[in-house]
């Protein structure tokens, strides 16, 4: 690749930067998203509608002109026996020290730690029965749909980077799929990739360095970029001298690659600022220090997912939190679950809100269970049999519980399989609300 020199002044860029805000011939980087990815996604999906255009099966009261998925995946497997699953008449040792609730569904109970969520049970569906998860500590089952082991070896890909594939991007310069998960200590954690889809499918991520490619630098003002854009033109004889297929179309390439530098479209959704402060502190702040060796629990992630899904994103995943609670079970639920209902809740209610329910559908669950048993250090172990999910919006049938577990919440007494929950959003993304098969 040709990189393009500040005139006579050393090795610095052309707008003064030293590391990320350059231009190369041939791509530019944006959050790891190729932008020449987005130009062949776009042309592949050159019948998706722009932002605002109406669509088959859009959302009432407004809502969006695309459909969307939210997935916040709970890192090291959430205790369902002391959240969505109780069993208030399981033996001492098993049915844990949190008390059920009664919640907005006439005879369904929670735990006593989600009263939030509890009052908001109308809007939701909880699945208590999904079987097919492994023992393993990844988010390869939950954002593949497959274990890691075999995600590795056939290079699955993530289900964004799918939908990215194949319905491409909702506007030109934001990314059909945004990655907020952090970079986690523990490596498996971390979103798995694009896999065989390749890097031009890759997530955007909004994190470090990669924010400052999200909107234009504040010390490069916009008649300097219109004489960047000018020099285009000067390659121009130089990409028709060469014979070569990887060249063609590269203007095309450059000149979007200004159009997103030259956007705050992101940016602006990135933004918290722009809200309503009275919505911020419904959200809450969460918990801002990193748990364990897995996420922060940002609450303010729920509402830049939900705008972002607004600004054109088809997928945005979110890691939230540390839920492997083999140790101290009880005194971390107490202290985690509040922030956890308070941020969940206020994102069910920001969906309904803005009439994005039927359009937007988001996925809550972490990769497997937890032991009925008790063990001696008062935590529960991992537990692979069963777990618990819970989703809203999109259009899905809420104000229900699907499937059951046995009386000691270790079996599932009717099942829901791991396959179903992607099926779903796949069908989904394409207006579908009707349950599917099992792949």
């Amino acid at each position: 690749m040709l990189t393009l020199w500040a005139p006579g002044g050393g090795n610095r860029y052309c707008d003064g930067h030293s590391r990320r805000s350059f231009l190369k011939i041939g791509g530019l980087a944006m959050g790891g998203l190729g932008l020449p990815g987005l130009l062949s996604a776009d042309s592949r999906a050159g019948s998706v509608s722009p932002v605002g255009a109406s669509v088959a099966g859009g959302s009432h009261r407004g809502g969006s002109a695309h459909k969307s998925v939210i997935m916040i995946y709970l890192a090291g497997g959430l205790a369902h026996q002391d959240t969505f699953d109780l069993k208030p008449g399981a033996p001492e040792g098993i049915r844990g020290e949190f008390k059920p609730i009664a919640t907005r569904l006439p005879g369904v109970q929670i735990g006593e730690h989600l009263p939030r969520i509890a009052g908001l049970m109308d809007k939701v569906a909880v699945i208590r029965s999904i079987v097919g998860l492994r023992d393993e500590h990844s988010s390869f089952q939950n954002v593949t749909g497959f274990p890691m082991g075999q995600s590795q070896r056939e290079g699955k890909p993530s289900f964004g980077s799918m939908i990215a594939r194949v319905q491409g991007s909702v506007d030109p310069v934001v990314p059909p799929f945004v990655d907020l998960f952090p970079v986690m200590q523990h490596r498996p954690y971390n979103s798995p990739g694009p896999g065989f889809l390749g890097h031009t499918y890759r997530a955007a991520r909004m994190e470090g360095d990669d924010l400052a490619l999200l909107k234009p630098p504040a010390d490069v003002p916009p008649p300097r970029f219109d004489r960047r854009r000018a020099l285009l033109d000067q390659f121009d004889g130089f990409r028709h001298s060469l014979d070569n297929a990887e060249v063609a179309g590269m203007e095309g390439v450059y000149r979007r690659a200004f159009d997103v530098l030259t956007s705050d479209r992101v940016a602006r959704a990135l933004d918290l600022s722009r809200e309503d402060p009275r919505l911020r502190d419904r959200y809450g702040p969460g918990w801002r220090n990193t748990l364990g060796d897995a996420a922060p629990m940002h609450n303010d992630q729920f509402l830049v997912a939900r705008r972002l899904v607004e600004a054109g994103a088809r997928v945005v995943t979110v890691a939230y939190g540390f839920w492997d609670t083999h140790g101290n079970n009880f005194d971390w639920l107490r202290k985690y679950l509040p922030a956890f209902d308070q941020g969940v809740s206020a994102l069910v209610e920001d969906i309904h809100n803005r009439g994005l329910d039927r359009d937007v559908t988001v996925v809550v669950w972490g990769e497997f269970g937890r032991t009925p048993k008790i063990n001696k250090n008062a935590g529960r172990d991992h537990w692979a049999p069963v777990s618990t999910a819970m989703l809203f919006g999109g259009g899905l049938h809420v104000g229900q519980v699907i499937g059951s577990t046995d009386k000691l919440g270790g079996a599932a007494a009717s099942v829901y399989r791991l396959g179903q929950i992607h099926a779903r959003c796949r069908f989904l993304m394409k207006g579908k609300t009707h349950a599917v098969a099992v792949y």
